[in-house]
């Protein structure tokens, strides 16, 4: 919800502080810079501390970093709240995520609480352009970011009275080398990716993804070498562990992609503003929601397997119908993204299960904060992959109907993708074995 309503506010944020096109930028990606840069750190904070701790620690400063946000005099105070928000969003989602692994041992338990989490994805997409469209109808740009406070205050107030603590008896020292390397591996990544996208190929650019893959192989490579590593590299040879965490991963590279063509085709070549184009995916953001509370039940039916591949499934035939959208514009967009997105919830919901039930429970943090970061990683090189696949395609000819077309080739190229994700996934998993792992400390 923070970012569907900072982007209704950013026209009012331009006319009240007159920041620059630079700092106008920051604003808007300052947060998700820090969050995806400190997610692997927070998530290993939160196994060293407790992961109620954590969040209610992160709960406090985030409330904070809403306030600062809202009542910013100038550009640089809004930037500097952003990035403590950043950081503050950065505890949330390990944290809750973590709490969910140690709190459910059952796993049908455990995949309803999933199906919620992901669900209330999907309502705070829903729920902020309407929130800040109403609040920005009647007040001024910083009420948006107050939205956040009630809801961190009730959590603060509840949290330490319903949620118990959990601390794995073997969690690892936090190691400060692993945490900066993890941090500049990803923002200059996701970075370098965004700014690929946005600009296109320039030489700064691909330096600061080919650096943040040089410093993710240096994290990867310490976590070899020393005797608590945050995640524990033999579980990678574990299939019930990586094939999920790369389908997560592949699953946001066709999403982040899709999305940031789509915006394009329906801004530029059916002539929707931004508000409309934004309406537009608000039927799919409900089959997000409903996909979310269905993957339970189906998964029951048809095991995890089946579920996570048949989601993959679904996903690809969304996908195909994308590739269709010179013959139904707009109708088509619409039924593509409904379509899709009831599959990417089946994905996300039994992927991230999988990958989590697999780790063991004192490094159920940072195995949560892995799973949002190869998400981030895998959208990032998304927007990257397929929006270049369409700028190739119409630099040929600056017309609508190439665009039409480099936006086709890039959904057949996404379709098959997910589709290859699907025939590995349902031959790989079929006869993984159960792994047991020690049980964490309920405090």
């Amino acid at each position: 919800m923070d970012a569907t309503v900072l982007n209704l506010a950013i026209p009012k944020i331009s006319t009240a502080l007159h920041p620059s096109g630079p700092q106008q930028l920051w604003i808007a990606d300052s947060y998700s810079f820090v969050l995806a840069g400190l997610l692997m750190t927070m998530g290993m904070v939160g196994d060293r501390i407790g992961r109620r701790r954590l969040l209610l620690a992160g709960a406090s400063v985030f409330a904070a970093g809403s306030v600062l946000a809202a009542f910013a005099t100038g550009p640089g105070q809004l930037i500097a709240a952003r990035v403590l928000l950043g950081l503050a969003g950065a505890t949330l989602m390990p944290s809750t995520l973590s709490l969910i692994r140690t709190m459910f041992a059952d796993a049908a338990q455990r995949r309803f609480a999933l199906a919620v989490w992901t669900a209330s994805f999907a309502l705070g997409g829903l729920a902020g352009p309407l929130i800040g469209g109403l609040l920005l109808a009647r007040y001024w740009w910083g009420s948006v970011f107050l939205v956040a406070v009630p809801i961190m205050l009730v959590l603060l107030t509840l949290g330490p009275l319903v949620l118990p603590e959990f601390r794995g008896r073997n969690a690892p020292r936090i190691d400060v080398l692993s945490s900066a390397l993890s941090f500049g591996a990803v923002l200059s990544f996701v970075y370098g990716m965004k700014k690929l996208a946005a600009s296109g190929p320039q030489p700064m650019h691909f330096g600061a993804a080919a650096a943040g893959a040089v410093l993710a192989g240096c994290f990867l490579l310490r976590q070899r070498h020393i005797d608590q590593p945050a995640i524990e590299p033999a579980l990678f040879r574990t299939i019930s562990f990586s094939v999920p965490l790369a389908v997560l991963a592949l699953s946001f590279f066709v999403l982040y992609g899709t999305q940031f063509i789509t915006a394009q085709y329906l801004q530029v070549t059916l002539g929707l503003s931004a508000l409309q184009a934004g309406l537009a995916s608000l039927p799919g953001t409900v089959a997000y929601l409903t996909g979310s509370l269905l993957a339970p039940s189906i998964t029951r039916r048809l095991g995890t397997s089946r579920g996570l591949s048949g989601s993959l499934l679904i996903s690809a035939t969304g996908y195909g119908l994308l590739a269709l959208v010179a013959w139904g514009g707009l109708w088509i967009v619409v039924a593509g993204f409904v379509v899709f997105s009831i599959g990417l919830a089946g994905v996300y919901v039994l992927a991230t299960d999988l990958t989590v039930s697999t780790a063991p429970p004192e490094r159920a943090g940072a195995t949560s904060a892995l799973l949002e970061t190869s998400a981030n990683l895998g959208g990032a090189l998304g927007i990257a992959s397929l929006g270049s696949i369409v700028l190739a395609v119409r630099n040929h000819a600056d017309t609508s109907s190439t665009l039409t077309q480099g936006y086709q080739l890039a959904e057949l190229v996404a379709t098959s993708a997910i589709l290859i994700a699907a025939t590995a996934t349902i031959i790989l998993l079929r006869s993984r074995s159960a792994q047991k792992v020690p049980s964490a400390t309920v405090l």
